[in-house]
């Protein structure tokens, strides 16, 4: 078996899990790769992108080119078609997935959150919002959507059925607060895009984000008795299906929920 030379791109990924998690998933299932992280800044995105889709042999991306990577590829498949962003990009055709959804809705399952005839507020309506956004409002959830640009937020609502855009959030209950934003990471560490009185109304909060751990957000949830999630198990299962797109096989919700169990109990 070829070994395939892949990444993860973003704007920042030194602190990315990916290259780990990539890496324990093919061992355990088999495969041969080579797994780097590359932090791309913005302004040297268009410059240096074709040089990555010819030299690698595929590549997950992130914050904040799931869209921007769209133009230099061939083609979109699935739900990176539905979603109108790419987060897994086979080099040899060009063409440009999103596993982000199937990764999201299996670890509610997982966490045993049913979203169906509940509202949601989520934050953030770029390419992971538009994923989730998406995959609540089919799983039957009634979603509300933030975004510091009410044209995103907008966008998205008017794609796809179910869903509300909020110019601003109001102070009032939801079964679930998502943050699908990158605050509260990076240099916005120690900041929660929402504060401790929205918080205590709702029932469940969950953070897209895993580095750090525990969150601002996820923090002041913890305190106040809420059930919280981190996107730790979201980054495991994306890259789960991201890497049978990348060898050809077929994905199971089972294996990679052993997989996950496996992951946790090695490190």
């Amino acid at each position: 078996m070829k070994t395939l030379e892949l990444a993860v791109i973003g704007k920042d990924v030194s602190k990315s899990l990916s290259p780990q998690i990539h890496n324990f998933i093919a061992q355990k299932t088999g495969n041969k790769i080579h797994y780097e992280s590359i932090s791309i800044p913005e302004n040297e995105f268009e410059n240096r992108i074709e040089n990555l889709l010819n030299k690698l042999d595929g590549f997950n991306v992130t914050i904040p080119y799931k869209l921007s990577i769209i133009p230099h590829l061939n083609s979109v498949e699935g739900d990176a078609e539905i979603f109108g962003a790419v987060n897994t990009v086979k080099n040899d055709v060009k063409c440009g997935y999103n596993t982000d959804g199937l990764g999201f809705m299996l670890m509610l399952e997982v966490e045993g959150i049913n979203v169906k005839n509940k509202t949601v507020l989520l934050l953030g309506a770029g390419g992971a919002g538009r994923s989730v956004a998406k995959k609540l409002s089919d799983g039957g959830a009634k979603v509300f959507i933030y975004d510091r640009n009410y044209q995103n937020a907008s966008a998205v609502a008017n794609e796809f059925g179910g869903i509300t855009a909020l110019e601003n959030i109001d102070v009032k209950p939801y079964f679930a607060v998502i943050n699908a934003t990158g605050v509260g990471m990076h240099k916005t560490e120690g900041i929660s895009p929402v504060g401790a009185e929205l918080i205590g109304l709702c029932e469940v909060a969950v953070d897209l984000i895993y580095v750090p751990p525990v969150s601002k957000f996820l923090e002041m949830a913890n305190a106040l008795g809420k059930k919280t999630v981190n996107g730790e198990q979201m980054l495991f299962y994306q890259a789960y299906y991201s890497q049978c797109i990348y060898f050809g096989k077929n994905a199971d919700a089972k294996q990679a929920k052993t997989l996950y169990t496996q992951y946790k109990e090695s490190i």
